[in-house]
């Protein structure tokens, strides 16, 4: 079993940039494929990014957030980022990590196994 907890998320201004962590216990994540999704109101939960699991770290993003989203790994803290600059306001959601025990990332919800209970970002203009 895996838990995540995120944390990091807050208000910033459109242009400013925020990280927020994806911190495991239960298991080593270094294995797991993980995966940056966000919820708006009213919408549905969209695909930000993933990491694949493994000794090589591969990342994809959705074209909304390529050239401003970074995912990173840091294995000796059990821990995901997602570091976010040039930040809009249309970043505003609620924003999730989720861990699938294949090591190859997934842009599909249901490939996930683990979630985080979610982190609140707030863009203002």
């Amino acid at each position: 079993q895996v838990q995540l907890l995120e944390s990091g998320g807050g208000l910033v201004q459109a242009g400013g940039s925020l990280s927020v962590s994806c911190a495991a216990s239960g298991r080593t994540l270094s294995s797991y494929a993980v995966g940056w999704f966000r919820q708006a109101p009213g919408n549905e939960r969209e695909f930000v990014g993933a990491i694949s699991g493994g000794s090589v770290d591969i990342t994809t993003y959705v074209d909304s957030v390529k050239g401003r989203f970074t995912i990173s790994r840091d294995n000796a803290k059990n821990t995901v980022y997602l570091q976010m600059n040039s930040l809009k306001p249309e970043d505003t959601a609620i924003y999730y990590c989720a861990a699938s025990w294949r090591p190859l990332y997934s842009r599909s919800a249901h490939d996930y196994d683990y979630w985080g209970q979610g982190t609140q970002v707030t863009v203002s203009s």
